[in-house]
Formats: C-alpha cells, sequence, structure tokens
C-alpha cells in the first residue's frame, strides 16, 4: 500500500507556490474549507431503530401519557362551572333595551336584571368573570396604545405621552392620563349577585375586588405619581379623562387610595391584553364560608344586577358573567387531558399494531439472511 501526502489547500484548488505569488489568472475556490465541521465530518450519533427499541418506546409513551390524561380530563371536568350571556340580543332579554340605547356617548347608565338558577351548589373559593365575544385586543395597533412609563408613575410622562397613545394622546388640549386605545376601552359595567331564598329574600353576594390582578402588574408596573401628599385630584388635575370614561382615573375607587388611580385592580386586569377575540378577565372574587359545611354559592335562585354601561353590539360583540371554582391546574379546560389521552392512545395503537407486524414478518427476514 502507498501512502499519499494530502494538502488540504490542493484539494480545495489552491495554488502552491512560491508564497505571496499569485498570477492574474488564478480563481479563488468557493469550496468549504477543509475542516471537520464544514465538510460535515463531526463525530455523530446515529442511533439504528430496531424493534427491540422502538416498540417498548411506543408502549412505554402509551402507558404513561393515558393515566395522566385520565387524570386531567377527571380533575378539569370536577371543576364547577356557570356561564350567563346578559348582551341583550334577543327581544326578551332583560338587557334587551339597555344594550338597543346605548353608545359611548351616553353619561346616563342603563340597568337590568338578569334572573338565574344555580343547579348545584359551589363550594371553596369562586371567581367570578367577565367574558367578551368578538373584541380582538391582539391587534397590533391596539396593543401598542399605551404608555408604560406613564402607567409606571412618570411626572413627565403624564403630561407628555408617547405618541403610541395616538389618536386618544390629548383631549381638549390637555394630555389624556392614561392615554391610548386600550385604556380608553376599559370594561365599566358594574355587576352584583343577589341570592334569593325560599321567602324571596334578597341577600348580597359579598364580592371581593382585591387580589384580582397579577402581584407584578399591581406593585411594579402600576405606580401612581407621588408628590402633593398623594392626592391624586390634585396630581392628576392638568390631565383630560380617556375619551371613552365617565369620570377621572382619580375617581376610580375613591373610597380605597391603595386602589384608586393607575392601581386600580380593575383597570390593570383590562391592561393585560387577552391573545384571542373570545376572552375572560377575573372581575371579583367569592371567598369560601367561614363555616365549612355551608357552601360559598349555595344551589337555587339568584339575580344579577347589571349597570350596562359598556356597548358591544356596535361591533357584534357579546358579554357573559361565568362562574368557577378552581382546582391545582387551574380553571376548567379539558383540552390538555384531552391531547395526552390522545397522544397515549396513538402511540399504544402504533405499538401493537408494529408488534404484529414484526412478529408477521421479523422471522421471515432472518430465515432469508440465514439462507444468503
Amino acid at each position: 500500500m502507498m501512502a499519499s501526502s494530502y494538502n488540504a489547500k490542493e484539494e480545495d484548488g489552491h495554488n502552491v507556490g512560491t508564497p505571496g505569488h499569485s498570477g492574474p489568472g488564478v480563481v479563488k475556490s468557493k469550496k468549504p474549507d477543509n475542516t471537520a465541521f464544514k465538510q460535515q465530518r463531526l463525530p455523530a450519533w446515529q442511533p439504528i431503530l430496531t424493534a427491540g427499541t422502538v416498540l417498548p418506546a411506543f408502549f412505554v409513551i402509551g402507558l404513561i401519557f393515558i393515566p395522566i390524561g385520565i387524570g386531567l380530563f377527571v380533575t378539569s371536568n370536577n371543576i364547577k362551572e356557570f356561564e350567563i350571556d346578559y348582551t341583550g340580543v334577543d327581544p326578551s332579554s332583560p338587557c334587551y333595551n339597555c344594550s338597543m340605547s346605548l353608545n359611548w356617548t351616553n353619561s346616563r347608565p342603563c340597568t337590568c336584571s338578569v334572573p338565574f338558577t344555580l343547579e348545584q351548589p359551589f363550594e371553596s373559593k369562586v371567581f367570578m368573570y367577565y367574558g367578551l365575544s368578538n373584541f380582538y385586543q391582539n391587534h397590533r395597533r391596539y396593543v401598542k396604545s399605551r404608555d408604560d412609563s406613564q402607567l409606571n408613575g412618570d411626572k413627565t410622562s403624564l403630561t407628555s405621552p408617547s405618541k403610541e397613545c395616538e389618536p386618544y394622546r390629548t383631549s381638549d388640549g390637555k394630555p389624556i392620563a392614561p392615554c391610548g386605545a386600550i385604556a380608553n376601552s376599559l370594561f365599566n359595567d358594574t355587576l352584583d349577585l343577589y341570592y334569593i331564598d325560599s321567602n324571596n329574600t334578597r341577600t348580597a353576594i359579598p364580592l371581593g375586588k382585591k387580589g384580582i390582578a397579577w402581584w407584578t402588574d399591581k406593585h411594579v408596573k402600576f405606580r401612581n405619581p407621588s408628590g402633593n401628599n398623594n392626592n391624586l385630584s390634585v396630581i392628576f388635575q392638568d390631565t383630560s379623562k380617556p375619551v371613552n370614561w365617565r369620570k377621572p382615573v382619580y375617581e376610580l375607587d375613591p373610597a380605597d387610595p391603595d386602589n384608586n388611580g393607575f392601581i386600580n385592580e380593575d383597570f390593570i386586569v383590562w391592561m393585560r391584553t387577552a391573545a384571542l377575540p373570545t376572552f375572560r378577565k377575573l372581575y371579583r372574587i367569592i371567598d369560601k364560608k367561614s363555616t365549612a359545611m355551608t357552601p360559598t354559592l349555595p344551589s337555587g335562585n339568584y339575580v344579577m344586577e347589571v349597570t350596562y354601561n359598556y356597548p358591544v353590539r356596535s361591533f357584534e360583540g357579546r358579554k357573559r358573567m361565568i362562574l368557577s371554582t378552581i382546582s391545582w391546574m387551574g380553571g376548567k379546560n379539558p383540552f390538555l387531558g384531552i391531547a395526552y389521552i390522545t397522544v397515549g392512545s396513538v402511540c399504544f395503537f402504533l405499538g401493537v399494531v408494529l408488534l404484529i407486524i414484526h412478529h408477521k414478518y421479523g422471522n421471515r427476514n432472518t430465515s432469508a439472511e440465514i439462507a444468503n
């Protein structure tokens, strides 16, 4: 066997000669350098898939995923949820007159009463949501229409908001606080629940408005401007309210200074935009009763008193109220359990099919190899 010398430059088309000598006819090669990385000669592990490795993998995945999926699906189904639409599209709906007469320029609110019945009691803590449909909070210009510096209490941004807020940046020659399309479209319906007992007596359901926003939003991202002894009416006196609001930001909750202005939790929840056109946002929390044997919301008749301020008929939207309990995996969502069961079942089925094929044709191929 003869040994041959190897020169990477010769292979690459480089001219080997006197250093520094290059003639006008020499063409530089575009071939990649002769290195292990560029020539794809790095050590690599290439698994050889055999029946002994593939079949156990399919069966193991199926046996693990199917029980997990069943557990997730059962847990999701154990979560109690009640939903009622109060848009008022149907003429027989209690809120039909409000939905027909209301628009953004109306200064007088409209009220309606929506009766409903809970067939099953709701134990533990109950979360009350409002839901909107056909409302695209994920629109690019809508998502950008805000000033985070202003919402964080920066005084310069308070008097000179970001241009991203246009056309909701100024009003009547004054800067808008909070500015932007997101804040301008704040959900402002008021929902109150009443339980109707056997004597037809109304009992108000206490609704907690604290703790509905993310902790980081409440204590980090949103802050009121400082100064003037924290008198918000003085701090915001040189600003204008958003165009569609009926009251300025410092009157969102004047009875509670820790829930007023930019740190109002209803406002903070709304400012976290949704990814899909049909969404729900947390409105109130109904705490568990002190006595363990008494359900938070007993089964029976209820009335929801609605102060109908938010018009949705103009964009063919819908409004609804949702009552829901939660579990260790969050709210009601059967998709994750169904996905695990589906993947596990498919893997187990493929494992059975491949096992039959291997059992039927595997011995035949082995016999042919021995004969050869």
